[in-house]
């Protein structure tokens, strides 16, 4: 572990997580966490050390020059904090990283370890996958949890996937076996746009971990991004018959099925979120910029000279991987 700056005392502090590669489709759920950072100004106070977890030849290191300087940055995990401001603040420990390349129990030991120091009392890991879903239709969101007592009280499934599982499903069961309370919220990416940015999947996780865990997330220019993204996906579906018939076949099914985001459950909490945003104001911190704008250059990332593992197959789609 390398300390960048002393660990700060934390309020009601919940942790929330994300890697980049097999569990990020769209780049959907890391992107989540970095939005946060750059809203609350997140303040980093460790990373892993890359030496320990990543094959450099897989996840190179970037290098940057900084006022004619040469660095490098290595691919790693970092830790940022950040207060949520209102009636009860609190404080998140945001989790951004790649998936490690090796020795993921020593990579969970690590963070479960700056759960315990930092007195965590939810974890919460953001993962996005491939699925049949229509990129015309709201963002299928599915929050799991090991925990039978914890899926009752925070309305979530029991997961009960079997099959390959990345870092997300390593980290929940890590934290099962040890005691703290751990959700996986899932956002489902259509595999014929799967390539990054998807700005509405990020939006639905955001979403979603903003009814979990009860604050108020400023957007930013999210909503607007996703609207965007949603013209631009339309303009090219209608420009391909074949993409065009394909997509109302998914909408078609979609609209046949039980839709979580019809239920009288699900109005009631858009109800409630929008009311939090009317009445609780916006916490301190800008809107989100792009990458690489004003953010310090250890929240830098550099897709362009990495090489990712592969997404989930089609085959392992229809269920998270726990």
């Amino acid at each position: 572990m390398i300390e960048l700056e002393g660990v700060p005392e934390l309020i009601d502090p919940v942790m929330v997580a994300a890697f980049e590669g097999w569990n990020d489709a769209g780049d959907a759920a890391s992107t989540a966490v970095a939005h946060l950072e750059r809203e609350w100004k997140g303040e980093v106070f460790a990373a892993l050390d890359a030496e320990d977890y990543y094959d450099f030849q897989v996840n190179r290191p970037t290098v940057w020059m900084d006022a004619g300087v040469r660095k490098i940055t290595w691919p790693t995990t970092r830790l940022s904090v950040v207060r949520v401001g209102g009636d009860k603040p609190r404080d998140l420990v945001l989790v951004r990283g790649i998936e490690p390349s090796m020795r993921w129990r020593s990579f969970c030991n690590e963070l479960l370890g700056f759960a315990h120091e930092l007195g965590v009392e939810l974890v919460v890991i953001l993962g996005a996958l491939l699925g049949d879903t229509p990129h015309t239709r709201p963002v299928p969101i599915s929050g799991t949890t090991s925990d039978a007592d914890l899926a009752r009280r925070m309305d979530l499934e029991e997961t009960k996937y079997e099959g390959p599982t990345g870092i997300v499903g390593v980290l929940q069961e890590a934290c099962t076996h040890a005691g703290v309370p751990a959700v996986s919220l899932w956002a489902a990416v259509p595999h014929y746009v799967s390539q990054p940015p998807n700005p509405k999947a990020t939006l639905a996780l955001l979403n979603r971990l903003e009814d979990l865990i009860g604050v108020h997330i400023p957007l930013g220019e999210l909503p607007e991004d996703a609207r965007a993204w949603q013209v631009g996906v339309d303009q090219l579906a209608a420009e391909d018959s074949e993409v065009a018939e394909y997509v109302q076949t998914l909408e078609e099914a979609r609209d046949t099925a039980e839709l979580p985001e019809a239920s009288g459950e699900a109005i009631a909490r858009e109800f409630e979120r929008y009311l939090r945003r009317r009445d609780g104001g916006t916490p301190p911190g800008g809107h989100a910029t792009a990458d690489g704008g004003d953010s310090p250059p250890y929240l830098r990332d550099n897709p362009g000279g990495r090489t990712r593992p592969p997404k989930p197959g089609n085959d392992d789609e229809d269920s998270p991987e726990e």
